[in-house]
Parts: structure tokens; sequence; C-alpha cells
């Protein structure tokens, strides 16, 4: 989710978390903690770069943009999840879902 939002150009956390949570029609919040440990994981992975900006209030934030090794990733693991949510589909309907 993180990357989908970072695709669409650099942001800081609670921009990403707001994004989020739109995209998700409300369904879906990320929790402040969640958000930045997954930042830190996804920059130890060489996903996402945090770099620090002036906001257009005029406080600095750390923003984070996708590098292109994180547009692999995310493209990688698209085309696993629609699969996963095609074999998934195919039980619900076998199942009478």
């Amino acid at each position: 989710m993180i990357l989908c939002v970072l695709l669409q150009g650099p942001s800081y956390g609670y921009e990403v978390s707001k994004r989020i949570r739109q995209i998700s029609g409300d369904l879906y919040t990320v929790k402040e903690t969640t958000l930045y440990s997954a930042f830190a994981r996804l920059e130890k992975g060489g996903l996402v770069e945090s770099f620090p900006q002036v906001a257009e209030n005029g406080k600095r934030r750390t923003y984070y943009r996708i590098t292109p090794a994180g547009i692999d990733h995310y493209q990688a693991r698209c085309r696993e999840w629609k699969l996963t949510k095609d074999v998934v589909g195919r039980f619900m309907e076998g199942c009478g879902a």
C-alpha cells in the first residue's frame, strides 16, 4: 500500500496514511507506529529513500520516495497478489461463498 501511494510521488507519513485511508474507502487505516516501522523496513531494503523537505505549511518533514528497486518489488508483488486473488476467488465460487 505504501509503495502504491509513493508511485504517485514523494510524500510524508501523514499524507501516506491519509491516502491509504482514502483509497480503501475508509475501510483500512494504518497506525502511526506501523507506518513508520514499515518505512524503516522499506528503506533498509532499498525500496524507498527518505529525505528532508519543507512542507507547504512551512514545517520541515521527512519525505519518502520509491526507488527503482521499490517499483520492481511493487510490480512483482502485484502480480503475486492478482494470482492469489484469482485463486481465492475460485475457491470461494467452488465452495458456494
